[in-house]
């Protein structure tokens, strides 16, 4: 197995199991027994446990900033691209009832090594910087403060009912949250 291999299998592990458990469930051990390799060789990639977690909530960020610039290229209309925003966090409840990566370590923020917050704070960012762009195709440029205000409600309630879904495992609660959201005007 080539060094990049194993080092992206390391890290589709590590995301899957954050996902599942969270950021405290992250150990090398556990990776390394599902990967077939030795604890230490994980250390090779990735020195320490903050170090993983801050490059898995990167690629995240990353993955997830490219996924909602590529919906922008497809539609400018705002309810389509929100209704595929909040189908993003749907499909993670889909599969095997998984949190946001990002959302799960922000429960945990306080556990969380510097570089990680950092991290999980730039998906944050991202996400409200996406919605701003998303709300000023409805809104126009000229109520932009109050667009970023917006955009955090916006991020926290999908977020909130991704959780909330979770804890209940029950898929079609967040689609009632989510449509009460709409019908209520949180979101377009």
């Amino acid at each position: 197995m080539a060094i990049s291999d194993t080092k992206e299998i390391i890290m589709g592990i590590g995301r899957a199991r954050v996902q599942a458990l969270g950021y405290n469930a992250l150990s090398f051990r556990e990776i390394a027994k599902e990967v077939g390799i030795k604890s230490a060789s994980i250390h090779h990639h990735f020195p320490t446990k903050g170090d993983l977690g801050a490059a898995l909530a990167r690629r995240y960020t990353e993955d997830g900033v490219n996924y909602l610039e590529g919906l922008l290229a497809k539609s400018q209309d705002p309810k389509v691209l929100i209704k595929s925003y909040t189908d993003i966090f749907r499909s993670a409840l889909v599969n095997d009832n998984r949190m946001c990566l990002c959302g799960i370590m922000a429960a945990e923020y306080q556990d969380l090594p510097d570089n990680v917050r950092t991290e999980v704070n730039a998906f944050t960012d991202a996400n409200v910087k996406w919605l701003i762009t998303v709300l000023s195709l409805q809104q126009g440029q000229s109520e932009a403060p109050n667009l970023r205000q917006k955009a955090l409600a916006i991020f926290s309630a999908v977020e909130g009912a991704q959780l909330v879904s979770r804890g209940r495992n029950d898929i079609a609660l967040f689609d009632r949250t989510v449509e009460v959201y709409r019908v209520a005007g949180l979101i377009p």
